[in-house]
């Protein structure tokens, strides 16, 4: 699908075809659509087809007058009840006079810009605005770290009270996020550094100091990033430990059960042969057996409780 919007004096509109100072959007197209797109501003193919590789990795490349920008930005996969955080790549084009945007999915980030949700950003001005978006993608990055963190303190509070399946599984998601997150974080870091150094990217007063918001911002979700994952990686060894000790315990309790109710077994059975045994001829005979089978359970009992082998 290709939207395309222009700033003009009425704020952001949507143009019916494709001019000069517009912004091109590329969402999930069309061979057709990226071939249309091509055509007409003469791009280079694999500038427009590259970010359309769910494995295509963040870079900055520049050829004659075009510079193609690709980013990872975040985004959020339900799975069944719970969810997980992952990137996929954005691509940036910048031709002499349009900016030219392709993602495989909608996004939050692109639609902020489309509903006008993002102020003081200008079609025509392509450098401030390709740099707004990746401020943008900085701030989402640090958004969904937040939402990350306060999933992992719910988790944890459930598996404080029940060792579950769901509850570990959810948290190791959260950890696959995170990985997914910091490597995208990096890959972003080397190509916002990589920008600085581009003279093929205008850039003016205003867009210096942006640039330098973005990477600051960036840099933080880098460190965020990092701290969430050393917590998390800490915590699940924490539960990792707690469920293995909880394990012992239980088996430690078993065992404990299962020598107490041998001894009583171990009496019917010398009592229970076939042979001449104690007893036998005497009326209180099965009282007695029961008696003597309860006293050595008994002091089992004492003897196991005092070794904590019954806590």
């Amino acid at each position: 699908m290709i939207h395309i919007f222009k700033t003009t004096e009425n704020g952001l509109t949507v143009c019916d075809r494709m001019e000069d100072n517009a912004w091109i959007h590329l969402q999930d197209p069309t061979k057709a659509e990226v071939q249309s797109v091509i055509d007409h501003f003469t791009l280079e193919p694999e500038f427009a087809y590259a970010a359309l590789d769910e494995e295509e990795k963040a870079r900055i490349e520049t050829e004659d007058s075009q510079t193609l920008i690709i980013v990872d930005i975040p985004v959020v996969e339900p799975q069944g009840v719970s969810f997980l955080y992952n990137t996929i790549p954005l691509g940036i084009l910048l031709t002499k006079n349009n900016i030219i945007t392709v993602c495989l999915e909608e996004t939050s980030i692109v639609k902020d810009f489309m509903e006008g949700r993002v102020k003081k950003f200008n079609t025509a001005k392509r450098t401030r605005f390709f740099l707004q978006i990746l401020y943008r993608n900085s701030s989402k990055f640090l958004q969904y770290l937040r939402q990350i963190e306060k999933a992992t303190t719910q988790v944890e509070n459930v598996l404080y009270k029940s060792m579950k399946n769901r509850e570990l599984l959810q948290m190791l998601k959260l950890e696959k996020s995170l990985v997914f997150f910091s490597t995208s974080l990096k890959s972003n870091e080397i190509v916002l550094e990589k920008m600085m150094k581009t003279p093929s990217i205008k850039r003016y007063p205003d867009d210096e100091d942006l640039l330098e918001d973005v990477i600051i911002e960036n840099k933080q979700a880098i460190e965020m990033c990092t701290i969430y994952r050393d917590i998390l990686s800490g915590t699940m060894n924490a539960f990792a430990s707690l469920i293995s000790n909880n394990l012992n315990v239980v088996m430690k309790l078993l065992t404990a059960i299962t020598i107490i109710i041998a001894i009583p077994t171990l009496f019917a059975s010398f009592w229970g042969m076939n042979v001449p045994v104690p007893f036998a001829s005497m009326n209180w005979g099965f009282w007695g057996v029961v008696g003597i089978s309860a006293a050595f359970a008994g002091v089992t009992v004492y003897i196991l409780w005092r070794k904590n082998m019954l806590k």
